[in-house]
């Protein structure tokens, strides 16, 4: 697994002693904080490490944590998803610095979530305004093409193509609520049809438009298809996160080259090494009941860390 930052990422912070309270408690770590992910890997061991990307989260809170360093704790909880399945990563900042690690996670993660537009398919969006694309910050426009038929349906619909640096928008002349968008484009031809195929993690949407003048078709194909080309080699996510005046956040730090290039051999017979992160994995098995002097009654055995008083906070 490359940990190294990809086409079109941005390092926003660099923490340093921030342990992995749930996976590798007692393992100091430094913690990555991108435009994309959260990356931590260990200071003894740099084949030990975790890559969690921001479409993964669903939650990101704090709470208190029981560290084998720090002891009792205030911690950051990061709550995911990923193939039905749900995991729960807790990271602790050993030195002094946990309001900088709680903002700079909890600011990028709510700048990824209101940039989502960037890269996903959307249908029947409120993108066009008096006939005009609202555009996204970053974002130009190239071409209007007028006279774009979408043939999603038998009879198909006549609307418009707004083409830009990083989408294709179409909305119907007579419902501009009703549009197409596709922020990744596999282009093809197939007959006089233009053919936007989405990818498997847009929902693998095949796409065709029908566009008159054969010119205008050729020329509607050849510049989406180049602006598709400079956005996969360069492309951009729209996530923007700029410190408050504290300071906090460190934008723009750099990685060293040695700590880009790590090779991950896995050791054999390793097992799950998700299942220490599993939400709350012991679920299938009632635990034991013990006496909460607080409600006076038997209660099921809590979670380490937790506390009655935490449990009626959520309500």
């Amino acid at each position: 697994m490359d940990v190294g930052p990809r086409q079109g990422e941005e390092v926003v912070a660099v923490l340093d002693s921030i342990e992995d309270t749930k996976g590798n408690n007692g393992d100091q770590g430094e913690l990555r904080v991108t435009t994309l992910r959260l990356i931590w890997t260990s200071k003894k061991n740099r084949r030990t490490n975790i890559s969690i990307g921001h479409n993964c989260i669903t939650s990101v809170n704090t709470r208190a944590a029981q560290s084998r360093l720090k002891g009792q704790t205030q911690s950051l909880y990061v709550l995911t998803k990923y193939h039905n399945q749900r995991f729960e990563f807790i990271f602790t900042a050993l030195a002094e610095g946990t309001d900088m690690l709680f903002a700079s996670v909890q600011g990028v993660f709510k700048a990824y979530d209101n940039s989502r537009l960037y890269r996903d398919l959307k249908l029947r969006g409120a993108l066009i305004i008096e006939r005009e694309l609202k555009l996204l910050p970053l974002e130009q426009t190239y071409s209007r093409v007028n006279g774009v038929w979408n043939l999603s349906a038998e009879q198909g619909n006549l609307g418009t193509f707004f083409i830009s640096n990083v989408r294709v928008v179409w909305y119907a002349n007579l419902a501009e609520n009703f549009n197409i968008r596709s922020v990744k484009v596999r282009d093809s031809k197939f007959g006089q049809a233009l053919v936007i195929e989405t990818t498997p993690a847009s929902g693998g949407y095949i796409l065709g438009f029908k566009v008159d003048p054969k010119e205008t078709l050729d020329y509607v194909y050849k510049e989406i298809s180049s602006l598709w080309q400079v956005y996969a080699a360069n492309p951009v996510f729209g996530v923007e996160y700029k410190p408050d005046a504290s300071g906090m956040g460190h934008g723009g730090l750099s990685i060293a080259p040695s700590e880009q290039d790590i090779e991950i051999v896995e050791p054999p017979e390793r097992g799950d090494a998700l299942a220490q992160y599993y939400a709350d994995a012991t679920k299938g098995v009632d635990r034991d009941p013990v006496f909460c002097s607080e409600l006076g009654l038997a209660v099921e055995q809590l979670k380490e860390g937790l506390t009655i008083e935490q449990l009626w906070s959520v309500l």
